[in-house]
């Protein structure tokens, strides 16, 4: 597989706005990080899932390393892979369930919202291989349950949502995002989900 230019432009992008536009250029030896994955086949929404792992974790140190790099992610990239795989290997015998107990109230009482997370876990768990031809379909698919559980778990948060979406937004301008472009709407999406996800306790890891 080869990474398209806008996708390329999301990781730059993602790198800028979790290191509030320190790193926004990738060096050298981050761009031959980026082709070794991409000879992997390594999808890019994997790579920033595992992005954003690693600087979750950052956080919580009281002394992070202060330079990073992308062949730093290694590990949270492998461990992405893993679990996708895994999901696969799964089948529809897969708990679908599981880890909607750690989910916070009211959602986690809401019976529409259980239901929708469960479906989207199940349509992960049941996705064909990229060369099957209905793959495109249950890609689609999935990305359609996901949307509705969000927008349940969105609809939740009542008034809080203004002030999540200006949080978001102070941060993608830090990033020099132009607004309305397509790296900025894909940097929204992706982040407005993990806000009302992290709102919630809802689990989205590896999605």
């Amino acid at each position: 597989m080869s990474y398209t230019r806008e996708e390329k432009d999301w990781l730059e992008r993602e790198w800028a706005f979790r290191a509030w536009g320190r790193a926004g250029l990738l060096s050298t030896d981050d761009y031959r990080q980026v082709l070794a994955w991409e000879a992997d086949g390594v999808p890019m929404d994997l790579v920033v899932s595992a992005l954003n792992a690693f600087f979750d974790r950052r956080e919580t140190r009281a002394k992070p390393r202060t330079f990073v790099a992308l062949k730093h992610l290694d590990r949270d990239v492998a461990k992405a892979v893993k679990l996708r795989e895994s999901l696969l290997r799964a089948g529809p015998e897969l708990d679908a369930g599981r880890g909607w107990a750690q989910v916070k109230a009211p959602l986690r009482d809401d019976p529409a919202a259980k239901a929708a997370f469960e479906a989207w876990q199940r349509l992960r768990a049941t996705a064909p291989s990229p060369e099957s031809a209905g793959y495109l379909t249950h890609h689609d698919q999935e990305r359609e349950a996901r949307a509705v559980l969000l927008a349940l778990a969105e609809g939740a948060l009542g008034p809080r949502v203004e002030g999540l979406r200006a949080e978001l937004r102070q941060r993608l301008e830090a990033s020099d995002m132009k607004e309305g472009s397509l790296v900025w709407k894909r940097a929204w999406n992706h982040h407005w989900a993990r806000l009302v996800a992290a709102a919630w306790d809802l689990p989205l890891e590896g999605a």
